[in-house]
């Protein structure tokens, strides 16, 4: 009996021990999707009232478009990356100054970061996602005189419409400076400077390293563009579209 006992015991160590197992293939190929596959009906009947609630959503008209929109309007500045950045600047500011106590100074956005125009006519939260697809947050970097003038310099050499709020600047025919202005007053020399921007470029996307190194201080508004986009839309009934000289070459 014993003998039977032990050889029950022998079996179930063997019986329960984990059997070791590793991958011995790997094998893949590439599915085309089109519309020759055949829909789940399980699945289609599970998302439908998922996408009818957000294609409502994003056809939802916020605002309007008094004419057409686009970031090549101009040559140093555009019709919408002036709205874009005096949006960024407004929306932001009422969140800075309540963390902070203190004011936004000017706004900076860049070129690329605008990847669609805004057409005449009703604007719905789906043109916000068509204008910003991106998930950049807005941050706001307070910025030395020395950086100041290292992002005047930098908009002064790249020649291109990057979005600006609450800076102007002028140039001579020969791209000299003649007026770099905030809000109004010249760069002052050991006064520090509110940016608002987004986190992208304060990382030194576009080669804005004057927004990322020496920084005096940072604060992250946990608020996204393409949100505060959305806010500003809702509390409008028409959008301004204007070049205003903020950035001009005489």
């Amino acid at each position: 009996m014993r003998k039977i006992v032990a050889l029950f015991a022998v079996f179930l160590v063997f019986a329960c021990a984990e059997e070791k197992q590793g991958v011995s293939r790997i094998e893949g190929k590439r599915i085309t999707i089109s519309d020759s596959l055949t829909a789940n009906e399980e699945i289609e009947a599970y998302i439908k009232p998922f996408r009818e609630r957000i294609q409502e959503d994003m056809e939802k008209v916020l605002s309007y478009a008094p004419m057409d929109m686009n970031k090549n309007d101009g040559e140093l500045e555009s019709t919408i990356g002036n709205l874009m950045a005096d949006f960024v600047k407004s929306q932001s500011e009422p969140v800075y100054k309540k963390r902070t106590g203190k004011s936004i100074d000017l706004c900076l956005l860049n070129h690329g970061g605008i990847r669609a125009a805004i057409p005449k006519g009703p604007i719905n939260t789906r043109t916000a996602f068509n204008v910003m697809p991106f998930e950049n947050s807005i941050v706001v970097a307070e910025l030395t005189s020395e950086n100041m003038n290292a992002l005047v310099d930098y908009l002064v050499e790249a020649k291109r419409a990057h979005p600006i709020s609450g800076l102007t600047i002028k140039l001579d025919k020969n791209d000299n400076v003649l007026e770099a202005l905030v809000n109004g007053k010249p760069i002052e020399n050991g006064k520090t400077y509110t940016v608002v921007t987004s986190d992208y470029l304060q990382n030194g996307g576009d080669g804005m390293n004057f927004l990322k190194n020496d920084v005096v201080s940072l604060e992250v508004l946990d608020y996204k563009i393409r949100n505060a986009m959305i806010d500003y839309f809702k509390s409008v009934d028409t959008i301004p579209a204007r070049l205003d000289g903020r950035f001009v070459k005489q």
